[in-house]
C-alpha cells in the first residue's frame, strides 16, 4: 500500500478536521463525581508515552507465545530460558531495577514483528486512551530497536499500518495520533542519524518529530548534535529524554546542543537555578512522569518527587505515563498523584498545558483549548464532590 495517497494530515485527520471533544466520553454525574474522576475526564493530550510500552500484558504474553520468543530478554541469552515461551500475564512486567525495566522494554520489542502487531497495538492504546480523556497523542517508537530484532522488518511498512490505524481511530472519534522517533544513545550517533532519515521519510506517515533515549551519563546529548540538526532542518520537532538519571547539565545540552523544544522527565532540573531560569526563558516544558520515576529508582518516594516544586518554579509541566503497561499505570493515576502533591488546581493547569505544549497547529490548539474549558467549566471545581 506504500505510495498511496492516504489522504492523511499529519495526525490522521483531514487538514480542517477535528474530533468530537467538546464533551467528556462518557455522560457523568457532575454532582456525584470525585475529584480524580473531574481529572480524568478533562481533554487532555500524551506527550511522553512510548507505544512499545503501552503493550498490554496480555497481548504481550500472546505474541511472545505465536513467535515462540521468551517474555524475558538478557543480552547474553541467559536466563530467558524463565520466560519461555512465554510468561503469565499477571507477573510478565515484573522486574527489580532499571537494567531489568530496560531488558524488559527489550523483550517487548522482540514480540512485536510484523506490521499488523503494531496497529494492534496502537488500536488497543487508543482504547485505554480515550477513558482517560485523551484527544492529542504524540506517541514515542523505537524503529532502530524494532530492526535490532528484526532485520528483516522495514520501518516505513511499520508506519504504514499505523498510519492506517490511526485513520481507523480518527475516524471511530478517538485521539489525534502523531509519532516521534526515538533516537536511542547506546546504539551511537550513526544508527541515530539512520532513524532520523527514517523520520523523515515516515513523515507521509504522521511522523512529526525525534527524541532521544537510552543512557544519558555514558551518551551525552553532544554526541547527536548533527543528527538533531538533520531532523530539524527536514522540518522535524525535537524532544530529548534528559534530566532523569542524569543532572542538570543533561537538561542544558538538550535544549542548548539539540534544540530540544520538549524535555522528557527533567526532575534533576530541581534545585538547580540555571537550568531552571533557561527552561522558563525559552518555555520549554517537562513531561513529568511521577510514577515512572518512582519505579526506575528516579525518586526514592513519590512524596521526594519535585513535580510541586518545579511548578511552583515557573516551568511548564506536563504529566505523562512514559511506559503505562510496564509500570502499571494510566493518566489518571498520574494526574491523581499530582493532585496530592501538588493539589487540584495544579492538576488542571498541566491537563490544560498538555494541549498547550502539543504540536498541533494552532488552529487545532485553538479548538482543543475552547473544549478543555467548556469542560472544564461544566464539570469543574464547583460541581466536584
Amino acid at each position: 500500500m506504500r505510495g498511496q495517497d492516504l489522504n492523511l494530515g499529519p495526525s490522521g485527520y483531514e487538514p480542517d478536521e477535528l474530533p468530537d471533544c467538546s464533551t467528556p466520553r462518557r455522560e457523568p454525574n457532575v454532582y456525584a463525581m470525585t475529584t480524580s474522576e473531574f481529572l480524568r475526564s478533562l481533554p487532555k493530550a500524551q506527550l511522553h508515552c512510548h507505544l512499545e510500552g503501552s503493550v498490554r500484558a496480555a497481548t504481550f504474553v500472546e505474541l511472545a507465545g505465536r513467535y515462540g520468543v521468551s517474555t524475558v530478554y538478557r543480552p547474553d541469552g541467559l536466563q530467558e530460558a524463565a520466560g519461555s515461551p512465554a510468561g503469565r500475564a499477571d507477573d510478565v512486567y515484573a522486574f527489580r531495577d532499571f537494567a531489568e525495566f530496560l531488558y524488559t522494554f527489550a523483550a517487548v520489542c522482540r514480540s512485536l514483528k510484523a506490521p499488523a502487531d503494531y496497529a494492534r497495538v496502537l488500536r488497543e492504546y487508543a482504547h485505554d486512551a480515550r477513558e482517560q480523556g485523551v484527544i492529542r497523542a504524540e506517541l514515542f517508537v523505537s524503529p532502530s530497536v524494532w530492526t535490532f530484532f528484526h532485520r528483516e522488518l522495514d520501518p516505513l511498512d511499520v508506519f504504514e499500518a499505523l498510519a492506517v490505524e490511526a485513520r481507523n481511530i480518527a475516524n471511530d472519534g478517538g485521539p489525534q495520533i502523531a509519532w516521534l522517533c526515538d533516537v536511542t544513545r547506546n546504539f551511537g550517533a550513526e544508527r541515530a542519524m539512520e532513524t532520523a532519515r527514517v523520520a523523515v521519510r515516515a513523515k507521509e506517515f504522521g511522523v512529526i518529530g525525534v527524541g532521544l533515549g537510552g543512557d544519558e551519563a555514558n551518551f551525552p546529548a553532544p554526541l547527536f548534535a548533527d543528527v538533531f540538526a538533520y531532523a530539524r532542518a527536514n522540518g522535524l520537532h525535537a524532544v530529548a529524554h534528559a534530566g532523569e538519571a542524569a543532572g542538570p547539565q543533561s537538561v542544558r545540552d538538550a535544549i542548548e546542543t539539540l534544540g530540544a523544544e520538549r524535555i522528557g522527565h527533567g526532575i534533576r532540573a530541581a534545585g538547580d537555578p540555571e537550568t531552571l531560569a533557561l527552561l522558563v526563558e525559552r518555555e520549554v516544558p517537562l513531561e513529568i512522569c511521577p510514577t515512572s520515576n518512582l519505579r526506575t529508582g528516579a525518586v526514592d518516594s513519590l512524596d521526594a518527587h519535585p513535580l510541586a516544586e518545579l511548578a511552583r518554579s515557573g516551568v511548564t509541566v506536563v504529566l505523562d505515563t512514559d511506559d503505562p503497561a510496564i509500570f502499571r499505570t494510566d493518566l489518571g493515576a498520574e494526574y491523581a498523584i499530582a493532585q496530592r502533591l501538588a493539589g487540584t488546581d495544579a492538576a488542571v493547569r498541566f491537563a490544560r498545558t498538555s494541549l498547550e505544549s502539543s504540536f498541533a497547529s494552532a488552529e487545532t490548539k485553538r479548538a482543543f483549548l475552547a473544549a478543555f474549558d467548556r469542560v472544564n467549566a461544566e464539570l469543574g471545581p464547583s460541581r466536584r464532590s
